[in-house]
This record gives structure tokens, sequence and C-alpha cells, in this order.
């Protein structure tokens, strides 16, 4: 035996006791293999031979990816948080910015706990409203509600008069229409609607020019204010709304452009700012003329508001767009403007031979009790009225009511706009219906261009 052969033999028995003493005692148990030969190797034997050629170093274990079997499903170990970790990823799951394994704690807690779900709630309505909406519309009632909120906390130094908060609104609402429209929006065709005697009137222009109307007209309040003259030295046919509109037309660049946007809106902020400075009491009691009548300031003052937002409305037909009516408490002043000069109207019209001629007994008697018409206006800004039938000095009574009329607050607002024709007004009617006539035809006849 070669000393090769003998270190191969104490090597192979040395991997045998390595290989564990189990498989050496099988071994040595076995007597043979059934032929008579032992199956203990002996050194030299070819058996032994054999068990040379087996290699002694194990092979590399093949990986599981590179056979056919599949692989082990991965074992889900649930997160485990307390409730403050939980409540603070409230944000995060808000936003969809949690891992797989947050995410799914968070919402199995959202499950069982009250208060986190209404935040969790809270947390998604708020990132719903990160996202801009497909429309940039501004809602018309916006400044409104952001100036009410931001007075109800904390009172301007000059507050503006209550009877001047009707034109501060509706002329910041018509700016906000003003400024989204374009370039050629501002040529866009727009008829100006009014009734007159017993028929409806119209004049055709642009929004540029409905703009440089309300300049024009709203020109009178600036001059009775001592402010400047929007006509400047250009002179007019008369002092009327409807002489200044034409002349203003007539001297200036024709046709308007939206650069008529930025006189007018000085203009506007002019006014409030002088009414607010000079305070309610006095100022109140200016006139503002007209030409063929007067009104005091405050009153002149819901007039240019109520023209403002029917030429809104009539600028917003035209280029498409979405208006809505001044709230209710200004509604309701622009109502009652309208009611208290019915009267005034009503007179007009008779001695123009145009409505029926009042009672004999109540001609010519200031303070004393008339026919009356009462005029309910329902929906928002509404009220009762009691109208003097008789003449504008006489008292509305209860006892002389001869006719009964209900209309739509906003309804009632376009037929003294002169948009709606007297005949085609929804009205509920009861009693006189001649009366009832001639108050309607009067409340249109309120309308001018």
């Amino acid at each position: 035996m070669s000393d090769f052969e003998e270190y191969d033999d104490n090597g192979d028995a040395e991997h045998r006791k390595l290989s564990g003493n189990g498989e050496e005692k099988q071994e040595q148990e076995q007597p043979g293999d059934g032929n008579g030969t032992d199956a203990k190797r002996e050194p030299g034997s070819g058996t032994a031979a054999e068990g040379a050629a087996a290699p002694r170093i194990p092979m590399p274990r093949a990986s599981v990816e590179d056979g056919e079997l599949p692989l082990p499903a991965p074992v889900a170990v649930p997160v485990v948080l307390e409730h403050q970790v939980l409540k603070s990823l409230l944000g995060a799951w808000a936003l969809a910015a949690c891992s797989a394994e947050e995410t799914a704690a968070v919402e199995e807690h959202l499950g069982g706990c009250g208060t986190c779900a209404d935040e969790a709630r809270r947390l998604r309505e708020a990132v719903g409203l990160l996202h801009p909406p497909e429309s940039l519309d501004l809602d018309p009632a916006l400044r409104t509600r952001v100036l009410a909120g931001c007075l109800g906390r904390r009172p301007p130094r000059i507050p503006v008069p209550e009877w001047a908060a009707p034109y501060d609104a509706e002329t910041a609402r018509l700016d906000a229409l003003l400024q989204d429209i374009g370039d050629a929006e501002w040529h866009a065709p727009v008829r100006l609607r009014w009734f007159e005697g017993d028929g409806a009137e119209s004049r055709r222009t642009t929004v540029a020019g409905v703009i440089a109307h309300l300049l024009s007209v709203d020109g009178l309040v600036a001059v009775a204010l001592g402010l400047e003259d929007p006509l400047g030295e250009i002179v007019a046919e008369g002092p009327t709304p409807a002489a200044r509109t034409e002349a203003y037309w007539r001297t200036s660049h024709f046709p308007p452009t939206r650069g008529i946007r930025a006189p007018w809106r000085e203009q506007t902020h002019d006014l409030v700012r002088t009414v607010s400075f000079t305070g309610g009491s006095g100022s109140a009691r200016l006139a503002v003329s007209y030409g063929d009548f007067e009104l005091p300031l405050h009153d002149a003052m819901l007039d240019r508001a109520f023209e403002c937002w029917v030429h809104a409305e009539d600028i917003a037909e035209a280029v498409d767009y979405p208006y809505e009516p001044p709230s209710p408490r200004h509604l309701h002043r622009m109502i009652d403007l309208a009611a208290r000069m019915l009267p005034a109207v009503l007179a007009e019209r008779r001695r123009s031979g145009l409505a029926a001629a009042a009672e004999g007994r109540h001609l010519g008697v200031a303070g004393s009790p008339g026919r009356s018409l009462r005029l309910e206006i329902e929906g928002s800004g509404g009220g009762e009225w009691l109208i003097p039938l008789d003449s504008p000095a006489a008292v509305g009574s209860e006892e002389f009511e001869v006719a009964h009329v209900a209309l739509d607050g906003v309804e009632f607002c376009r037929l003294a706009a002169g948009h709606v024709p007297p005949a085609e007004a929804a009205a509920g009617q009861v009693g006189d219906r001649e009366a009832i006539r001639d108050v309607l035809l009067a409340a249109a006849s309120l309308s001018r261009m």
C-alpha cells in the first residue's frame, strides 16, 4: 500500500465519521450485501476505489429562483401602531402619502375609532379643495360674504353707510364680471330696454357702451357730492340720464372699448369713499337732480345700485355669463324704493292722461286716508306695501284697500326696469282691475334709459 492509498483510506474513514454517526453505525450493522460480500469497504478493494471517486466536498445548493418550484409567498406582518401615531398619520393618509403598511393600519383603525374617522373625513374634504375646479369663475356673492365676515370681526375705521352698501356691492359684482370677459366681448351687442308712456322702448349698444352709460349717469351723483363730472367739457342737451348718455356716446371714442372700465371703476370708488367720509346724516340729505325730478342722496345711491344690477344682467346675458340677483337685504331696499316712488309716478301719469282719475274726496287732502292697493312681494327680499292710489300725499289705508297684487321680488324689479311688459308680469291679482293695471304700468314707467 502506498502512502497515497493509505491517506485516501484514512481520509475516506474520516469522511464517514464526519457524515454522521448514524450512517456509520448503519453500515457496520449490515453484515453484507446479500452476496456474501461485506458492506464494509476494505482498503484496496474495488468498492473503495468507487468511494474514492465520489466528491468529498458538497456541491453548492441550487437557488430556488433557478428552479421550477414556486417562490414562497411573503408573510404579511401587520403593523401595530399606537393611537397617537395613527392619529398623526391621518394627514399623510389623506394626501395618499403613507406606505402600504401604514395605509392598512390607518384604515383598520378608522373602522373602530369614530373621532379619527371624523378627522379623516374632514382632511379628505380639505384635500379636495386643493384641486382647482374646472371653472375658475368666482361666485358673484363672494365679495359680499367676505366683506360681511371681515366687518363682523373688525369694523372698518370709516364704515360704509348702510344705504350706500348696495351700491358698493353691486358695482363690485359688475367689476368682477368685467374682469373675466375678453377683449372681443366688450363689443358684444346689448339692447337697453325701458318703458315709456304705454309702450316699450330700446336702444342698441355694446358692453362697453353700457359701462359708458353707467359712468355718465353716476356722474349726477358725483356732481351732487362735489366730485369731478365724467362728461368734463362735453355739453349735454339736458341734465337727464338719457341726454348725458347720448352726449357721452356722441363725443367720446366710439365705439367705446374696455378702456372705459378704469374711469367707471375709479368713479364708483370715489363715490363710496366720499359718502363714507362725509358721514351718513349730513350727506344723505343732499338732493341729486335727474333733470325732471330729484332724489335724496340715499335714494339716489339705491337707484344707482338697482340700475347697476339691471345692466349687469344685460351684459351677462350678452356674453353668456351666469349672474345672480342681489342679496335679500339689498334687494329689499331696492323694492322699497320702487314702492315709495309709485304714488308720484301714478300722479304724473294721471296728469298725462295715462291713468284713471283719482276719486274727488281724496284730492288735495294731505295725510288723509284714501284708496290703496296692497303690493305683496314674495320670495327673496319681499314684504308688503300699501300704495296710495289717489294722491302721493295720501296715506295707504286698509279700510279703503281696493286691490291686492302679489309678485315675485325679482319679477317686480324686472318690471320696474322695463324688462317685463306689465301685461306679461306673473302677478296674482284680486280686486279693482283698473287700479291694478295703473299700478303695474306705473311700476314699468319707473324705468328709463
